[in-house]
């Protein structure tokens, strides 16, 4: 994540977005380009980086077609929402005309999403459970919760209930995500890291799924966590800590007003010394102490974690399969893109 000097917000680049959006670059160069949904400002001349203005607006968007509007629909709600102002930025040059948002697998989102939200809406409990796991199945964890599974339950949150959403919908929804998230993780015989990543929120924080689509990504890399999917008292996460003496730390924080960054302080006391990651929007990167690294979306997470605690070259499905014999301490693992299919919200 970048920022500027002062008090300029901080930004970031187009790979980050689409990985936060669940979409491809190329998508957001073409919304850009055909619709004027790119990013604000620039930097270094031709480096593009999008502010949370132009973030909210291609969530909006992302929202618009995840409820049935057509591409050129959702692009003019989202602008009528939050208006840029000033004059839109030039487009980038190197796209192909005929480029199609379609080839990136946006189409298909949408389609699982829509059917998603269909079978929520009439309560018909075994149509959701079977979209969640046709979804992880056909997309890996992360693309799914981040293209299909959040957007759906961000479209039948609280915010957005009309009618015909009542709360009945949202918390059903929300227990087949669960299930569906601990179904999608894996028991790991022979995890890849010797002592486990402890997965937590902070106190007061209510949105723990995010952790569950995190521990799955990480079981598909054969990761072992241990997961708190209820957010504990500091004082119960720090005797966590201090008893699990986890490889890392990550605790999660989707609200500002809850993320206190004095809690990596608790945690870190004692001998046992523990690699320290800050994740979610929650977190204010200026406020954060040196030793805490800022995990800026859950892709992102998933892989720096497994850079972090094993790094080197993973093995092939193949060799795994066949049983490829691999030297004892050094890393190994098959490339676990498996999706949150089977949940909405955390379950699998």
């Amino acid at each position: 994540m970048g920022a500027g000097s002062g008090t300029e917000e901080p930004t970031l680049p187009v790979a980050s977005v689409a990985r936060r959006l669940g979409v491809a670059p190329s998508t957001l160069r073409t919304w850009d380009r055909r619709y004027g949904l790119g990013p604000s400002r620039h930097t270094d001349g031709r480096h593009r980086r999008y502010g949370s203005s132009d973030i909210g607006r291609l969530e909006l968007m992302q929202r618009a077609l995840l409820s049935g509007a057509s591409t050129a629909e959702a692009a003019r709600y989202a602008l009528e929402q939050m208006p840029r102002s000033g004059p839109p930025q030039p487009e980038e040059p190197g796209e192909p005309p005929g480029a199609s948002v379609a080839d990136d697998g946006l189409e298909v989102r949408s389609r699982l999403a829509r059917r998603l939200s269909t079978a929520a809406l009439a309560m018909d409990v075994g149509a959701v459970q079977r979209m969640l796991a046709d979804t992880i199945a056909e997309l890996g964890v992360l693309p799914a919760w981040a293209g299909v599974i959040e957007p759906v339950l961000s479209a039948l949150g609280p915010r957005w209930r009309g009618a015909s959403a009542g709360a009945e919908v949202e918390y059903l929804l929300a227990e087949c995500v669960f299930a569906a998230l601990v179904r999608a993780t894996p028991v790991l015989d022979e995890p890849r890291n010797t002592r486990p990543v402890l997965l937590g929120c902070v106190p007061e924080e209510r949105d723990t799924m995010p952790m569950y689509a995190l521990a799955a990504s990480l079981a598909g890399k054969r990761i072992g966590a241990q997961l708190f999917g209820v957010a504990l008292p500091a004082e119960v996460l720090a005797v966590a800590v201090r008893r699990s003496a986890p490889s890392a730390v990550v605790l999660w924080a989707h609200r500002r007003g809850v993320a206190d960054t004095r809690l990596f302080a608790r945690v870190s006391r004692g001998r046992q010394r523990s690699r320290l990651f800050a994740c979610g929007p929650g977190w204010d990167p200026a406020g954060l102490p040196d030793k805490v690294e800022l995990l800026a979306d859950l892709p992102g997470a998933a892989d720096r974690i497994e850079h972090v605690l094993v790094g080197g070259r993973r093995e092939s499905r193949e060799e795994h399969l066949q049983g490829a014999q691999v030297p004892e301490g050094a890393p190994h693992g098959v490339p676990g893109n498996f999706d949150l299919g089977d949940s909405v919200g955390g379950t699998r």
